[in-house]
């Protein structure tokens, strides 16, 4: 399964939609028989780092992008995981 670039409008931040949206699709994996959920974010995507740890994603891997670009702007990922084993 995946689900590419959730993002809720400026205008409507801060009330609470991207948190349900992010408990939404925690319940649509572990309904499905997942095992985890992993995501990707750039270094600069602070609110939707916040949200994920929020949600309860624990940061897994750090990584500056594999490309010629990556590496010269030092462009980092960072890839967060919510294992879903054992949760209701």
């Amino acid at each position: 399964l995946a689900l590419k670039r959730m993002s809720v409008r400026k205008d409507y931040r801060g009330l609470g939609i991207a948190t349900a949206l992010g408990r939404t699709a925690l319940a649509f994996a572990r309904q499905r028989g997942c095992r985890a959920v992993v995501l990707n974010t750039l270094m600069l995507q602070h609110e939707a780092r916040a949200l994920y740890e929020h949600l309860g994603f624990r940061r897994h891997r750090h990584y500056v992008l594999p490309t010629a670009y990556g590496r010269l702007a030092n462009c980092t990922i960072t890839t967060y995981r919510y294992d879903l084993a054992g949760t209701p």
